[in-house]
């Protein structure tokens, strides 16, 4: 359903001036890659409220992940080429479904397209879930690693809303994500001021961080922590911790046979 109101606690100025400003970051013109996802978002959004959209932005967007960069097993290549880093998680997954959740309204075609990427981002879910070590680390490869958790957006997504794969368990979720923050958020991670470094964990690897990259961009991270959107009694609070993927596989226990899906 679109929106009429927004921003309650916002006065009408302010909300007027948002709507101007979001409007005028159409004479940006977004480089082939998860960057069409931003444009659809803000056309999304005015959409949402009642403005007028460029809804060009937003098929061009949605269309490019969903038949052009789709290249199978819930992953999406960030352009004509595919490149292998955390951008899935990042940016593409979760903006190709909310972009999509809030254009259903305007189409059927939206209604499958946000079906089928839902599904695939489940099924991204699942890598992202194996590739917590047994000791709460993951893989660190490809660009804009300085993001740090924000690799598990995706996860973290389908956690909150409750749509978890049938064969992976809140209890091992919570378990697997809390390890990987702990080892991340340590002191050193943070500036004195308090701030997030550039870099993983620490204070030595400021040489991650990219051109487009700064101070701000750290928090991209905080998208990881969507479940804390659940109330104190949600089962992914109050179910008993239990062993992910990777420690019942090299804890020589039985764990889920991997598949590759064709959706």
């Amino acid at each position: 359903m679109r929106q009429k109101h927004y921003g309650k606690p916002l006065d009408e100025l302010t909300k007027k001036r948002v709507v101007e400003e979001f409007k005028l970051l159409r004479k940006i013109k977004p480089n082939e890659s998860n960057w069409l996802l931003f444009a659809a978002m803000i056309e999304t959004f005015l959409y949402s409220i009642n403005e007028d959209c460029v809804r060009e932005k937003i098929d061009y967007a949605v269309n490019k992940f969903d038949q052009e960069w789709y290249v199978g097993d819930g992953w999406y290549s960030d352009g004509a080429r595919f490149s292998f880093d955390h951008y899935n998680g990042y940016v593409i997954h979760n903006m190709q479904v909310e972009a999509l959740r809030h254009n259903r309204c305007a189409g059927e075609k939206y209604k499958e397209m946000f079906d089928r990427a839902y599904k695939r981002m489940q099924r991204y879910a699942h890598h992202l879930e194996r590739m917590i070590s047994p000791e709460g680390h993951y893989l660190v490869v490809g660009r804009s690693s300085t993001y740090k958790n924000a690799a598990f957006q995706p996860l973290a997504a389908v956690a909150l809303e409750n749509r978890l794969p049938e064969d992976i368990s809140k209890g091992q979720v919570r378990a697997a994500l809390t390890a990987v923050l702990k080892h991340i958020f340590i002191d050193k991670t943070f500036s004195p001021s308090g701030w997030l470094r550039m870099g993983v964990l620490g204070d030595r690897q400021e040489n991650l961080a990219d051109y487009y990259t700064n101070a701000g961009s750290m928090y991209v991270a905080s998208l990881s922590f969507l479940p804390l959107g659940l109330p104190d009694d949600d089962e992914f609070w109050t179910c008993a911790a239990e062993k992910w993927t990777s420690q019942k596989a090299w804890g020589a226990e039985q764990f889920p046979k991997d598949y590759y899906v064709a959706y």
